[in-house]
């Protein structure tokens, strides 16, 4: 079992013997203890201070130690509140309603996003950053396609003095959200290579927060999934998963993960200096085109909270565009 934070709330997620996942409310509804510190009895969440048991499909108490009459004592009425969950292709998807202790068991829930190609296999690499952030920023900076030259320059990456050449990109709408549409790179950085020749790219972001970006070349396949989870309004969790079909790359994934991880703190370390700014709540401005992917993001969620407001069905506000920067 493991206790994390999400939107705001303590979630505990944990795996039953049989191997499925699941995920509760990590607060006990006794005194308050958060679950994750007690132990998993033949599928029951056993709390650490009173004993207390809840069934970890549905979060209704099933035993009280204390009680000298437990007969009396009606258990159906004490819960932890119970949250859909899910395990595809090794990561573990928790969804979060706004009103999840009345979330009808029935209810259709967004699909599990997933990556192209690999099946249900576990990623070769998976890794957790904190960044000390609004997601809004997290989403924003992770997306942006201009500050590669200034954040991600290191000797494996792009070394040296950068070469700025125009970009010319095609967009187009998703269900929910926008995507790169396919195209071969004239060019690519060293790490790409190992794809083969002609390597392509294709980048999808959906709502909430999910970023899937597809490199085909004409020896091997390589998928990242990124996500954004909100820990809270000023923190939040990104995670990092990656495939590849490259089994010979299994020895140098040590080096692999040390990679990931500076890259990865790269962003980190320009996000934070960011919030020394940000304290001071300045006006910020988002210019064409290098910035329409957060345009966008912004657009796609006042959207899907106007189709809440108003209960009816999300529709996609974008439209197909051919983005143009200087990076």
């Amino acid at each position: 079992m493991v206790g994390k934070q999400l939107l705001g709330e303590k979630i505990l997620v944990g795996r039953r013997d049989d191997g499925t996942v699941f995920a509760l409310r990590d607060i006990c509804p006794h005194r308050g203890i958060p679950l994750s510190y007690g132990r998993l009895e033949a599928d029951q969440v056993c709390c650490c201070y009173h004993g207390w048991k809840f069934d970890s499909a549905n979060g209704k108490c099933t035993e009280i130690p204390s009680l000298t009459e437990p007969e009396n004592f009606k258990f159906d009425r004490v819960r932890v509140t119970p949250y859909p969950c899910q395990e595809v292709q090794g990561n573990i998807w928790v969804f979060i309603a706004h009103d999840p202790l009345h979330l009808p068991l029935d209810a259709e829930l967004p699909p599990v996003p997933s990556v192209p190609y690999f099946g249900n296999v576990s990623p070769q690499i998976a890794e957790q950053f904190l960044f000390n952030c609004h997601v809004d920023h997290a989403v924003i900076g992770l997306m942006d396609p201009a500050h590669g030259p200034y954040v991600h320059n290191a000797w494996w990456w792009r070394a040296g003095k950068h070469q700025f050449r125009i970009k010319e990109k095609p967009y187009e709408p998703t269900e929910m959200g926008f995507r790169l549409v396919p195209y071969t790179m004239p060019y690519s950085a060293r790490p790409y290579k190992l794809l083969g020749q002609k390597v392509s790219i294709e980048i999808t972001f959906d709502l909430p927060t999910v970023r899937v970006e597809i490199l085909h070349g004409d020896r091997h396949t390589v998928c990242l999934l990124t996500v954004i989870s909100p820990i809270d309004e000023t923190c939040c969790e990104v995670h990092q998963s990656i495939y590849w079909t490259m089994n010979w790359l299994t020895p140098f994934k040590p080096l692999l993960i040390y990679l990931t991880r500076q890259f990865m703190y790269q962003d980190l370390a320009i996000v934070e200096k960011q919030q020394e700014g940000l304290a001071f709540d300045p006006s910020l401005m988002l210019i064409d085109d290098a910035d329409t992917q957060a345009k966008w993001y912004f657009r796609l969620k006042q959207e899907y909270e106007q189709s809440l407001a108003e209960n009816r069905t999300f529709i996609n506000p974008l439209q197909p565009k051919t983005l143009r920067w200087r990076s």
